[in-house]
């Protein structure tokens, strides 16, 4: 899945793991729902990092998603 990056990421190749924009992923860093570290200036995103946020997005879409069950359909006459 990230076996093209480095085992710490800069933003540049973070957003382009994940396909979002710099605003989004400064948002991301700055809120701690991607976890980093600040080198000076700088944010590093171990790549660990990375595929535990795409992990955890997964499973909160996965449960967020209702299934129907034909049985639950509503029968119009």
């Amino acid at each position: 899945m990230l076996e093209e990056y480095a085992d710490v990421m800069t933003v540049d190749e973070a957003c382009e793991a994940l396909r979002v924009g710099y605003n989004a992923m400064y948002e991301l860093l700055n809120s701690g729902a991607l976890k980093a570290f600040r080198n000076g200036r700088t944010w590093r995103i171990p790549k660990e990092a990375v595929r535990e946020f795409i992990l955890e997005r997964a499973m909160i879409g996965s449960d967020s998603q209702k299934r129907v069950k034909p049985s639950d359909k509503i029968r119009r006459s």
